[in-house]
């Protein structure tokens, strides 16, 4: 297969530019407004707004924490406007920088501290989380593949989706922007494995990370799944990504929830945790400007032996079949075939990339004249799983 190029951080007119020259001025200023930051940390994130718009990669000073590991992975693109460097890559470093501007990593107080927290958080007390929970409740009685059907579509839709566990007439309505929809392949290859291991990599923290802990529960609890292993970031990233930190805040929203379906699923996966049927890796690849095809080799080996892997969100998915001008008609499962085990992608579609097509749907998507690529109206579920 020849290979696509990549997709650059600053194309004229492209959605990737617009994160960095629209939604990153928005962002440093939230985070600006969420701590009280020094003169110089504001200074520092301000100048790496400027670079990142207008100005060329400059790399970590030596002494950095991980400056070996980036100085390699950016060898032949220091020096480079960052407009030139692949999308991928230069938000990582961007989200990155960020971290060093507000010393995250430095000796002093502010030391380990999540710049994100306050929105995370915010998200998580919000009143619509304990409504959305409520409607767990409704889910006790229904039959097991409507039931399945409406875990899956939380865990993809997140935020978007009011966690959507009740077979509303809202959820069949976003059932009908599925794109592709793999999502009972899932349960055939469980079906087919005994006491299976599943691995799930997370994406965002907060309202969408509680779909993705009940879908777990559910694998756990009525799948037969032996043991879940649930793969998040060591530290902040891209904003609202899911930290060990957050994963525990979302426990504790459901072990406390006001509703009896939400409270047992908490007390069933903290339990889980205690027993390591549900257990937690932080790999520092996942904070990587990597593609998953280059994962070290004790990832790969983490990996291996899971009957499947979900891969959630759209970071994931881009870094999954790489982050390229890939015809969109281009079959997922060519893409993904070197991963080490079967996967299930979950993505709402919030950039560029898109594969797995077919001709009629992208002549008709075409012809709204809408961002369906990025406007995040539209959703993947598509699995490449062996017979």
């Amino acid at each position: 297969m020849t290979v696509a190029p990549p997709i650059l951080a600053g194309a004229p007119g492209s959605f990737a530019r617009g994160v960095f020259h629209d939604r990153h001025p928005k962002l440093i200023e939230q985070v600006l407004a969420a701590h009280p930051y020094n003169a110089a940390a504001a200074a520092a994130l301000r100048e790496l707004l400027a670079e990142s718009t207008a100005g060329v990669l400059e790399p970590l000073v030596t002494t950095a924490e991980g400056a070996a590991h980036w100085s390699a992975w950016g060898a032949g693109l220091w020096g480079r406007p960052w407009a030139e460097v692949p999308f991928l890559w230069a938000e990582s470093y961007f989200y990155r920088r960020l971290l060093e501007a507000v010393g995250y990593f430095g000796p002093g107080p502010w030391r380990g501290i999540d710049p994100f927290a306050p929105t995370k958080a915010a998200e998580l007390a919000g009143p619509a989380v304990a409504d959305e929970l409520a409607a767990l409740d409704g889910l006790v009685d229904i039959p097991l593949d409507k039931r399945r059907s409406a875990l899956l579509l939380s865990a993809l839709w997140g935020n978007q989706a009011d966690l959507s566990f009740q077979l509303t007439a809202g959820a069949n309505a976003r059932a009908t922007r599925l794109l592709v929809d793999d999502g009972d392949a899932l349960w055939s290859r469980l079906s087919r494995t005994t006491d299976p291991l599943v691995c799930v990599i997370a994406d965002n923290a907060g309202r969408e990370l509680l779909p993705d802990l009940i879908l777990i529960d559910h694998l756990l609890t009525t799948a037969a799944v032996a043991r879940v292993t649930l793969h998040v970031k060591p530290r902040p990233y891209y904003v609202s990504d899911a930290t060990m930190t957050d994963v525990l805040a979302a426990l504790r929203v459901l072990r406390t929830a006001d509703t009896t379906a939400a409270r047992a699923v908490g007390q069933r996966l903290w339990a889980a945790v205690r027993e390591d049927r549900l257990v937690v890796r932080d790999h520092e690849f996942f904070c990587a400007p990597l593609p998953f095809h280059e994962m070290p080799a004790d990832l790969a080996t983490e990996f291996a032996g899971a009957a499947i892997t979900v891969v959630k969100g759209d970071l994931n998915y881009r870094r999954l079949v790489g982050d390229r001008h890939w015809p969109p008609t281009t079959p997922f499962a060519d893409l993904v075939d070197y991963f080490p085990t079967p996967v299930l992608a979950l993505r709402t579609l919030k950039s560029d990339v898109a594969v797995g097509l077919t001709d009629d749907q992208v002549r008709a998507l075409d012809a709204t004249g809408t961002p369906w690529r990025t406007s995040g109206e539209h959703a993947l579920i598509q699995a490449s799983v062996s017979a």
